[in-house]
C-alpha cells in the first residue's frame, strides 16, 4: 500500500472504532415529538416595571423553573430563545393545562418581618403565613411590607477586602428604600439570634432567603437602600441564582404561549420504529443497488455507507444534538444521498478506464478521485447552505431536520473520500480484481452509459423546447395554486390542530355534529392516520381543548390525545414570514456561491431551474390538497439543495470539456456534458429514491408527506438540473461576451513538466 492509503486506512479505523464506542455506550437525546411530552414557547411581554429584554427574560426564566420544579417534571427543560421567547420542555407531561397555568402567573417577590417560630414549633399562635426556611424551620410571617417590583437590582458580589466572600446586593426604589429601612430598623430590636431579626424574602410563597439584620445595626435606625448586603456561607453559583430570583421577582414579565406541542409517547415510539425500518430496507435496497451497478467496488460503497451510518448517529449522539422526527428523517436520507460521492467517483473512474485502456485499475480510479472532487465538494457545499438555512430560520424540529442534515453531509464526505476510497485501493491493488473487468465494476462502462454511447442522442439541439415544457410545467403549477389553494398548516396560520385516537370508531360527520353541539362550529374534523379524528380549530386554549376532548369522549368512548400542535397568531405570522425569507436567502446565496465558482450564465441558470423545482413541487401539494407546514419547508430546502447539487455536477462537467475543446459550440459541449452525467444522476437518484419510498410506505402518517415531497422534488430536481438548467444556459451564453473556460494546466513533474494529457474527445487520428 502507498502512505497515502495507509493513512487513509489508520485515520478510517480509528474514526470508526471511536464510533462504535460512543454508539455503544451513549444513548441519544430524543426530542419530545419522539419520546412524548409537552413543548411550549412563551413570549415575554414588557410590563409597567420592565422591558421585556434579554436580562429580564433570563431572570423570568430563573423563576419559571422553580416553578416547573414544583412540577416534579423528571428532566424537564427551559432555554431562553433569541431576547424574550422561552423554550419550555416537559417530558411526559401528556395534559399541559396545570403546567400553563402555573407558568403563565406573574412572578410575585415579597419581603415580610418574621414574627417568630411557627406555633407548632413552640405553641404560640400567630396570624400572619406560614412558610419553612432554607434549614426547614417553619417560621411565622407578618404581612408583605415591599413587593418585588420595589427591588431595583440585585447582583452577586465577591467581597475580597473584608474576606465576607460571596454575598448579594440589594438596592431599591426610591418609596420601596424607605419601607426597607424601616422593616430592618424594627427586625433589629430584637436580640442578636433570635427569629424576629431576620427578614424573609418570598418567591412565590418559598422563602428564598432570611438574613438576619447584622448586629451593627441599632434598633429603629435600619439600613439604607443601596448598601444592604445579605451576606452567608455562598458560593459563586448560590449568589448568583439568589441574585437572578430576586431580580426576576423585582422585574416580573407575563408571559404568553405562543406554540404548544404535545406528543404522546405511543405515536413518538411508532415513529422511531417506523423510521428504523425504513432506514434498514432503504439502506439495504441502496446497498444492493449500488453493488449491483459497481460490482466489487460497489460491494465496498455499501460497506462504506454502513460505516457512514455508523459514524453520523455517533456525532449526533456525541455532539449531544436532540434528535427529533424531521431529524430522523433526515438521519434516514442523509444515507440515501450518502452514496452520492462514490458514484460520482467510480463513474469519472469508468470513463478514465474507458479512455486510457493501458492504464492500470488503480490509477484510474486514482483519477477518478482527484476529476470528481470539484464537483463533490461543490455539491456537498450548496447542501450545507440548505442545512444552514434550516438551522438559522428553522422552528423547533426543523432546526434538528438542519443539524442532522449537515452532520450527514460531512459524514458522508468523510465515508466517501476516506472509508470507500482506502478500501478501494486496497483492492484495486489484487491482481484478481484488476484483470477480471466483470468484477471489479469499473473497467466496464455500465449499461446506462452503454446504451447512450450506441444511440449517440443531441438533446440540447433544440433548448428552447426544454425550456417552453418546463414554463408549461409551471404554469400548471401555478394555475393549482390559484384554483386549488395553498394549504397552510397551523404553523403558518395560528391555530391548533389536535388528533385524537377514540377507542369506539367515530364517524367524521357524526364528530363534527357532536363539536357543533357543544359549541365548536369552527372545528374543522378530518382523518388521520389509523382511523384517529384530527381536529382543527382557531383560537382554542388548554381548557377549551379538555372540553372538546370531552364532547368526544361521549360518542367515542376513552378518547386519547395523539397530537397537539398549537401556534399563536403572531408566531404564525412570523414563520410565515421567515419561511419566504428562508427561501429568498436560500436563492440569493446558492446564486451568489454558483457565481463565484462558475459563469455568471450557469449560476443564473441553475437558480432559475431551483425556482422552477419550489413552484412546481408547492403546486404539486396545492393540487392533491396537502399541507404546507414546517416539515414541508424543510423538505422543499433540501429539494433546493439536491436540485443545486445535480446542477452543479452537469456544470462542472460542461465547464472541464468547455475548456478542452475551446472551439467546440457549446450546445455539442454541452450534449457530452449531460450524456456523461446522465449515468452518475440515474444512478444517484436511485439511491436517494430507495430510501424515500421506504419513508414513504413504511414512515407512517408523521412522515409522509415530508418524503413525498422530496419524492416528487428529486423527480423534478433531476429533470429540471439537465432539461431546465442546462437549455437556460444555453440561451443566455448567446448574449454572453465572456470567452469560453481556461484549461487547467497539468502539474509540473519534477525539474520538467508533463506532457498535455491528449484531448479525450480526440481519437488520435491524423492527415
Amino acid at each position: 500500500m502507498t502512505r497515502a492509503t495507509t493513512v487513509r486506512a489508520v485515520l478510517a479505523a480509528a474514526v470508526l472504532l471511536v464510533s462504535v464506542l460512543i454508539t455503544l455506550t451513549m444513548s441519544p437525546r430524543l426530542g419530545l415529538d419522539l419520546q412524548g411530552g409537552t413543548r411550549m414557547v412563551l413570549q415575554a411581554k414588557d410590563s409597567d416595571t420592565a422591558k421585556a429584554d434579554r436580562e429580564s427574560t433570563d431572570r423570568t426564566l430563573e423563576v419559571l423553573r422553580r416553578r416547573i420544579d414544583s412540577l416534579g417534571v423528571t428532566e424537564p427543560t427551559l432555554t431562553r430563545s433569541g431576547e424574550d421567547r422561552i423554550i419550555v420542555e416537559l417530558p411526559d407531561v401528556q395534559d399541559p393545562r396545570k403546567a400553563a397555568e402555573v407558568i403563565g402567573r406573574t412572578a410575585q417577590l415579597t419581603f415580610h418581618a418574621v414574627q417568630g417560630p411557627a406555633a407548632g414549633d413552640n405553641g404560640k399562635a400567630g396570624d400572619g403565613p406560614t412558610l419553612p426556611d432554607g434549614q426547614g424551620r417553619s417560621l411565622e410571617l407578618g404581612p408583605a411590607r415591599i413587593s418585588g417590583a420595589g427591588v431595583k437590582d440585585a447582583t452577586a458580589t465577591f467581597d475580597a477586602q473584608q474576606g465576607a466572600g460571596w454575598t448579594v446586593a440589594l438596592d431599591f426604589h426610591k418609596e420601596a428604600g424607605r419601607d426597607w429601612t424601616r422593616l430592618t430598623g424594627e427586625a433589629a430590636c430584637h436580640p442578636v439570634q433570635d427569629e424576629r431579626r431576620r427578614v424573609a424574602i418570598v418567591l412565590d410563597q418559598q422563602i428564598i432567603s432570611s438574613p438576619q439584620v447584622d448586629p451593627s445595626v441599632g434598633c429603629n435606625a435600619g439600613l439604607p437602600s443601596g448598601s444592604t448586603r445579605i451576606t452567608g456561607s455562598f458560593g459563586a453559583d448560590e449568589a448568583r441564582e439568589l441574585a437572578l430570583l430576586i431580580q426576576g421577582g423585582a422585574l416580573p414579565l407575563p408571559v404568553e404561549i405562543v406554540e404548544q406541542r404535545t406528543v404522546g409517547p405511543t405515536l413518538g415510539a411508532a415513529a422511531i420504529d417506523a423510521s428504523a425500518r425504513a432506514a434498514l430496507i432503504g439502506a439495504a435496497a441502496t446497498a444492493l443497488f449500488i453493488t449491483v451497478v459497481y460490482r466489487l467496488f460497489g460491494a465496498l460503497a455499501a460497506v462504506a455507507l454502513a460505516a457512514y451510518g455508523v459514524i453520523s448517529y455517533a456525532a449526533l449522539v456525541a455532539l449531544g444534538v436532540t434528535l427529533t422526527l424531521p431529524g430522523l428523517a433526515g438521519f434516514v436520507l442523509a444515507i440515501g444521498m450518502a452514496v452520492d460521492a462514490n458514484v460520482l467517483v467510480f463513474e469519472r473512474a469508468r470513463e478514465e478506464h474507458a479512455q486510457h485502456p493501458g492504464r492500470t485499475l488503480r490509477s484510474s480510479l486514482t483519477a477518478g478521485f482527484r476529476n470528481a472532487w470539484s464537483a463533490v465538494a461543490d455539491s456537498n457545499v450548496t447542501t450545507l447552505i440548505a442545512a444552514g438555512l434550516l438551522f438559522l430560520l428553522g422552528s423547533g424540529p426543523v432546526k434538528g431536520f438542519g443539524i442532522t442534515l449537515a452532520i450527514g453531509v460531512l459524514a458522508s464526505m468523510f465515508s466517501a473520500l476516506v472509508i470507500a476510497r482506502a478500501l478501494t485501493e486496497i483492492a484495486a491493488r489484487s491482481r484478481f480484481v484488476s484483470d477480471y473487468r466483470g468484477i471489479n465494476g469499473i473497467a466496464t462502462p455500465g449499461r446506462v452509459r452503454t446504451w447512450l454511447t450506441r444511440r449517440d442522442p443531441r438533446p440540447m439541439r433544440s433548448p428552447r423546447r426544454w425550456l417552453l415544457f418546463s414554463t408549461a410545467l409551471i404554469a400548471v403549477a401555478v394555475l393549482g395554486i390559484v384554483v386549488r389553494g395553498v394549504n397552510l398548516g397551523v404553523e403558518f396560520t395560528g391555530g391548533r390542530l389536535v388528533e385524537y385516537a377514540t377507542s369506539r370508531p367515530v364517524d367524521v360527520e357524526r364528530a363534527r355534529t357532536v363539536l357543533a353541539d357543544a359549541g365548536f362550529d369552527d372545528a374543522e374534523v378530518t382523518t388521520a392516520g389509523s382511523g384517529d379524528l384530527s381536529v382543527r380549530t382557531g383560537k382554542l386554549d388548554n381548557d377549551g381543548e379538555h372540553a372538546l376532548r370531552t364532547a368526544l369522549a361521549e360518542e367515542g368512548g376513552t378518547t386519547t390525545k395523539v397530537r397537539d400542535e398549537l401556534i399563536g397568531p403572531s408566531l404564525g405570522d412570523e414563520l410565515r414570514r421567515n419561511a419566504l425569507i428562508a427561501l429568498g436567502i436560500a436563492v440569493l446565496v446558492q446564486l451568489a456561491y454558483l457565481a463565484v465558482r462558475f459563469r455568471w450564465t450557469f449560476a443564473v441558470a441553475s437558480v432559475a431551474a431551483l425556482v422552477h423545482d419550489v413552484i412546481i413541487l408547492v403546486g404539486a401539494f396545492a393540487w392533491l390538497g396537502r399541507t404546507v407546514d414546517g416539515i414541508f419547508l424543510a423538505a422543499l430546502l433540501t429539494v433546493i439543495g439536491y436540485s443545486v447539487n445535480d446542477s452543479v455536477v452537469v456544470f462542472d462537467r460542461v465547464r472541464e470539456l468547455w475548456a478542452k475543446a475551446r472551439r467546440v459550440p457549446l450546445a455539442t459541449v454541452a450534449d457530452w456534458a449531460v450524456l456523461q452525467t446522465v449515468p452518475r444522476t440515474v444512478n444517484t437518484g436511485m439511491g436517494a429514491l430507495f430510501i424515500l419510498a421506504a419513508l414513504a410506505v413504511l414512515g407512517g402518517d408523521s412522515l409522509a408527506d415530508f418524503a413525498l415531497a422530496l419524492l416528487i422534488g428529486i423527480c423534478v430536481g433531476t429533470y429540471s438540473s439537465v432539461l431546465t438548467a442546462v437549455p437556460a444556459a444555453l440561451v443566455l451564453e448567446r448574449s454572453s461576451k465572456a470567452p469560453p473556460p481556461a484549461r487547467k494546466r497539468a502539474p509540473g513533474r519534477r525539474s520538467g513538466t508533463r506532457p498535455a494529457r491528449r484531448d479525450p474527445l480526440d481519437n488520435g487520428a491524423r492527415v
